[in-house]
This record gives structure tokens, sequence and C-alpha cells, in this order.
């Protein structure tokens, strides 16, 4: 019990009956549970055998099992600590029998249970459109986390065709698992409680046997979960709990929150002891999550403190635009590099997968490396690849890898021995796959497909008509892809949290082709794909090196740690999310603001936050306010920079967009800001990417004019200079032009000369 806090050994100590800890952010709580297994055999003389330690993952397990296996020594093997799922496939590889399968069942990870699915579907004739596989999966695993069987379902659905629908799937696809002898892992837990409940014996041997639980992360169990703890404890009751209420974060995993704020209810025996002790973050950095966290209403009362010294106040910038935004936090990470930090004790977190984007872009250009984490890089993720490999074929009908990743995608019947077929076919003739389908005696060799083959290439010879000539409507191409494909109506049937996710991806696609558009005076299919592959063809070769900024969403931050943090879009509508705000669901935004709590606290020596008056959102460019959770960060704890902008100065409106001359103000200001182009263009940001010295972008002595002064552009003509803002690494320089009106430039890149 060495080196334990007050606090902790009190959590230690108590070892009989029912235990909730309450571990704050940063508390050593996996410290807490290691010590506590140690004493129950080092001083309470507990048999390791009569000790359960479950967690979520098999890393936190792994990691869990190193620790008390240092700590414990001879004996330990005999504990188990384990996750859910892999305690359950142990216990019903012994007793699977009983449920009347056999004990060598298979386990089905997701491509089979898409299989099955599939199969499921064309079995009972139901279309695959209005019930596509991953949203029926989504359905069934939603009601094993909640302990409902189809017949339950069934029962629930009164006179919904749709729900009616979902509980014969469901049957369905259950007797089809128990045909072929295997388990889902939603499974694995559902059918360890039915065991339990039908053979009484089991269970108590179970009970008899765990007379110790501790159960980590607590606040991201789901209801079958809760059960399954609930009946392994029914006996002695020595169930320890740890968790943070604060941190449930994953509710649309089916974590269940009320499981850890009931808790007394369930027991209302238990001892309650508050890990408010934090070894991680400055004291400014605690007030402010102390401060956030407290407008919420569901959850348990405690107060983060620390030892450490006060800090710097967390940094809060205004920035004009996203792209203003990006450049500015790869500027700052590069100032903290010049100073002497390492360049992987950064990382920058963000609401949703989209907002990676514009960030790697500017890490690219400003040669910065970086990593992400839970997530795949913007321009290789599956949906990107899907619509680029469409705009792809258009522009160039040879491209075989193209044409062969979305011959059949939609799906349109066009199945793989097919594609073989053709490629083998059109190789053959000398031909590209493209071109040999254009000849329908051609197409008729492949038999039942080749009418579908011909449909195919007659819809991408529509696409290739819009994209023809110097004027060419990208951001209608793009909408006429999406729409004539269905992609995204088939997103929005499968309704699962991943499709809405790709569907926001999506959207972020459109906002680079409208930035590109706007940001160039020539405009072609090609130099749009040309910027792409500018961003997308980084090379990641060399993993071994960890000294790269981390790039992550904040529900991947979660358990991690940095010193130093940058939390970007902290807007309305963007963090809290407008999904949460127009939610039914009174807990929607108390799980943004636990949210919010969780980035706070990853912090370690400074945290930054920023957003953006505008953004681009579906290639429109909307206007949004700052987020209530930074407003609710007390004045003595943030120091607010940037420039803060008077309503309506920018011409247009706050929900619907731009109007008036704002869409083409900042198109210039875009251009410079995201360095679009090439890559030998992109001026201040070339300069950046002299990695590790000292460089900027222009100096204030170059620039010979001042504000009021007439300067003269080789594009827009005379104007005269409103506003000098220093940008870092740059200037924003404001200039109401005769011809065009106001616009925004960086110094560095308009070349202004005074007249």
């Amino acid at each position: 019990m060495n080196g334990l806090n007050d606090k902790q050994n009190e959590a230690c100590s108590y070892t009989e009956g029912p235990l909730l800890i309450l571990a704050g952010a940063g508390s050593g709580k996996t410290r807490v549970i290691t010590h506590r297994i140690a004493h129950l055999i080092d001083d309470c003389d507990v048999n390791p055998y009569n000790i359960l330690a479950i967690t979520f993952t098999n890393k936190a397990a792994n990691e869990m099992r190193e620790r008390v296996d240092k700590l414990v020594g001879f004996g330990s093997e005999s504990i188990w600590v384990s996750t859910f799922h892999s305690m359950c496939v142990r216990i019903l590889r012994r007793f699977n029998e009983r449920l009347g399968g056999s004990n060598h069942f298979t386990i089905y990870d997701t491509d089979d249970q898409k299989s099955v699915m599939k199969e499921v579907l064309r079995v009972l004739n139901v279309d695959n459109k209005q019930f596509p596989e991953k949203g029926c999966l989504a359905v069934i695993s939603k009601a094993k986390e909640e302990f409902r069987t189809s017949e339950d379902m069934e029962a629930a659905a009164g006179t919904s065709y749709r729900d009616m629908q979902y509980a014969k799937i469901y049957k369905a696809y259950q007797e089809r698992l128990r045909s072929n002898n295997a388990y889902d892992f939603d499974d694995l837990i559902f059918y360890t409680i039915k065991l339990f409940n039908e053979n009484p014996d089991v269970l108590e041997a179970y009970q008899k046997r765990f007379k110790y639980i501790m159960v980590d992360e607590y606040q991201d169990t789901n209801h079958s979960q809760f059960l399954l703890v609930k009946l392994l404890a029914g006996m002695y009751r020595n169930l320890c709990v740890v968790g943070d209420d604060d941190q449930s974060i994953y509710k649309f995993r089916g974590a269940n929150i009320y499981n850890i704020l009931n808790f007394e209810e369930e027991y209302p025996d238990a001892k309650v002891v508050r890990l408010e002790q934090n070894y991680r973050s400055t004291s400014n950095i605690l007030n402010a999550a102390n401060a956030v966290i407290a407008n919420n209403k569901g959850r348990k009362e405690k107060t983060l403190w620390t030892e450490n010294e006060a800090g710097d106040c967390i940094q809060y910038t205004v920035y004009d635009t996203e792209y203003e935004e990006a450049l500015g936090t790869v500027n700052e990470i590069l100032r903290l590099s010049n100073s002497g930090v390492r360049i992987g004790d950064t990382a920058i977190l963000y609401r949703t997968n989209a907002q990676s984007r514009v960030l790697e872009e500017k890490l690219v250009f400003s040669n910065v490396p970086y990593k992400l984490v839970g997530g795949t890089g913007f321009y290789n993720r599956r949906e990107i690849r899907d619509i680029v490999a469409y705009l792809k074929l258009t522009a160039n009908p040879d491209d075989d890898v193209s044409f062969a990743r979305i011959v059949n995608v939609p799906r349109r019947g066009i199945g793989d021995t097919t594609v073989e077929k053709l490629r083998g076919a059109a190789f053959a003739h000398g031909q590209s796959m493209y071109d040999f389908c254009r000849y329908e005696d051609h197409a008729s060799e492949l038999g039942r497909s080749g009418g579908k083959l011909i449909d195919f290439v007659k819809l991408m010879e529509s696409f290739r008509d819009m994209a023809a000539g110097p004027d060419a409507d990208l951001v209608g191409l793009y909408d006429e892809i999406l729409s004539r494909t269905g992609y995204v109506e088939l997103l929005n049937a499968e309704g699962t949290d991943e499709a809405k996710a790709r569907i926001e991806n999506l959207k972020e696609l459109k906002n680079k082709i409208a930035d590109y558009e706007r940001s160039n005076d020539e405009v072609s299919l090609l130099g749009l794909l040309e910027e792409i592959s500018l961003v997308a063809d980084t090379d990641d070769g060399e993993e071994e090196d960890d000294n790269k900024v981390t790039l992550m969403t904040l529900h991947s931050a979660k358990g991690l740690e940095f010193p130093y943090v940058f939390m970007v879009g902290m807007e309305e509508g963007l963090f809290p999310s407008s999904m949460s705000m127009n939610s039914d669901d009174p807990d929607a935004v108390e799980e943004e603001r636990r949210l919010c709590y969780v980035g706070i606290t990853r912090a370690m020596k400074k945290l930054y936050m920023s957003s953006a008056t505008s953004r681009t959102h579906n290639g429109t460019r909307v206007f949004y306010s700052q987020s209530r959770f930074v407003k609710e960060i007390p004045g003595e704890y943030i120091k607010t920079t940037g420039q803060k902008r008077a309503p309506g100065s920018y011409g247009g409106t706050s929900h619907g967009g731009a109007s008036g001359s704002y869409g083409r103000t900042t198109a210039s200001g875009y251009k410079a800001a995201s360095g679009y182009g090439s890559r030998s263009k992109f001026g201040a940001g070339a300069s950046l990417g002299s990695y590790g010295k000292s460089t900027s972008g222009i100096n204030k002595a170059d620039i010979d004019y001042a504000v009021g002064d007439t300067v003269k552009h080789m594009k827009f003509g005379k104007g005269k200079v409103v506003n000098i803002t220093s940008m870092g690494q740059d200037y924003t320089v404001t200039v109401n032009f005769d011809s065009v009106g106001e616009k925004k430039l960086f110094a560095s890149l308009a070349k202004l000369k005074k007249v």
C-alpha cells in the first residue's frame, strides 16, 4: 500500500461488500485496481483463484495483467484478468452443450456476420436497399445489448411493419448462426447470461469461484454487461466497480451511464470512494474542466484537484475560417518545436473524422509529420476512395483500377467473376475495360451482365459530358454522381453511426471541391484530382518514428494524455453537435459536455482551443457561434486571442451560408491559407516546411504599404488597404478593390504593389 494517497488507500482497503470507486481523470485508477488485488492476496489471504478483474479492451487487460503479475508474483496466474468477451468465451467453451450447441463453436467477425445477413435477406426476399445488411446487424446488436430476443422485439413492434421485419430478420439470423454452430460477439455475453439463467448450478459454480470481482471502466457497460456482473456477484456481493460518470462518452456503442449513476440504488449498502487528486494536468486545466462538467445535471459530484503548478491559461483563438484555424494550429506546433518541444508531444483533437481533412492538408504542405489514431487518412477512407474513383474514371476512362473498384459500387449485380472475365476479354482485344464495354457486341460476350455493364458505361458517359469544357461545374458533377448512383441513399438507409460518419466525410469531400473551384481561376477535373493526389499520396513508411503530431477524434483520445493538446472546432453545431442540440434525448448535450471534459483532461502542460467564425459545410459557407463549452470556462483560466468580427460584417447570414459578396470575398483567402495548387506554389507554407528551423513567410519590413494606401493586384486591379493583421508567420491584408469589393489576402502570396 506504499505510495498510495489517502483516498487510494481507502479504496484498496475496503474489501467486503459493494464498492463504487469514482475515479476522476488522471487519478491513478489502474494503480488502485492492481494494488487492491495485491492487498487482497497479501494482507487478506484471498486465494488468487477467487479474484476476477474485468476490463473492456485486450490492450487494457494485458496492461493490467502485467502490472498484477509484477505486484503479486507467485500465484498471479490464477487470477482471471479478462475482457467481458474473452471471459464469456471461456465459460461457453465449457458449458455451451447446456444450451444445445457444441463447445467447438465458431466466433463470427463483422465480415462473417455480413455474409450471413446477406443470405438471410435473400432467403426472406427482403429488399436490402430498404433493409441494408449493416443496418439490420446494428438493430440486432442493440437488441442483444439490451438482452432482448427476437420474440421480445416482435412483441414490442406493435403495428410497425419495419419493426416486425426487423424481428423476423433477427429470428432468421439467429437460426442461421445456430445451424452454423456460430456466435457473433454480442452473442457471447447474451448466451452466457442465458446459460446462467437456465442452469443455476453453473451460475453457482462461478459465483463461488469469483468471490471478489472488479470491473474497470464501469461507466461504459451496457445493460447485458450489467446483468452479467450482477449475476456473478449475486452470492458474495464483493463487487468493486471503478469508473467516472463524467467520462461516459460511448452511448452510441450501447454504454448506459445509469449503470454507474444508479449503483447505490442497486446496492444501497455500497461504499463510495472518490479519487479526485489528479497527477496529470496543471491546476488551470483542471479548474477549467471542473467548471465545464459542473453544468451537467446527471452526474456524481466530484472536483478534481492537483498539487501540480498552476501552469498557463488555456489559449483560445478565434479564426475567420477553418483554413486559418488549421494553419494557425500548425504554425503554433512549429513554434513549439522551435522552442524545443517534441513534435510527438502534441495532439490535435476534433469532434468528427471529417475535420481531419483540412488539418491533414496543412500538415502535409508544411512538411509536419503526423499520424492518425483510431482512423484512416481522409483520402484513404472507403467512401472517399469510391467517389474519387468515379471522378478519376470520369477524367480518364482508361483507368482500369478505378473501373474495377466502382463498377459494382453501389451494387449493380456485377460480380467479381464477371469483372475478371471482362478484364481478360478487354486485354485480349487490346482495350481498356471501359472501351470494351462501349461496344454492345463486346459486352454481350459477358452474358447476362453485359447489359448492366453497358448501363454503367452510359452512366459514366453522362458524367464525362458534365466534366467536359473549361467551365465545368465540378460541385454539380459531384452531386450528380452521389444522386444517380444512390450512394448516400444507401448510407441513409443503413442508418448506423458509421454510415452517418461516412456521409459527413462525403460532405467534407464536397467542401474540398467547392474550395478548389473558388480558389482557382482555371478549373478542371484533372486539376482537382492533381490537388487531391498531392495530399493523399504522402509517405507513411516510417511508422517506427513516433515523433509525429497525433490527430484523433475526441472519442479516440479517452485514456491518453499529451503535454500539449489542441482542441479545434469549438463551435455550436459542431461541438456540441447539431444532432445532440436537436435531439429528443435530454442526455445528448450532456454527453457532448462529457466529451469536452475528456478532451480538456488529456492535456498535461498546455491546452489550446480554437474556433472558426465560418466554415464550409456541404459546399456552402456557414457561420457559427462560439461553443457553449468555451463560454463555461471562467475568465481567469482562459485567454482569448484572434479577431472578433461584428455581426453582419461578412455580408452573410448565420445559418444559411454566405450571401452578398462574401462567397467571392474570401476566395483568395482560401487559396492563400490552404496552399492549393502545388507544393512549390504554397508560399508561406513552403517556407514553414523547413522542419525544425526558425523560418517565416514574410517580414513586416517587406510590406511597403499601410492601411489607407492604394495598392494594385495583378488580377483584381486597384484597391485601398482596409486592414493588416499578423497571422504568426504571415500577414492577412484586407483590400477593398474597385472592381470586386473587399477581399482578404495573404501578404506573402498577394504580391501587392503600392500605387
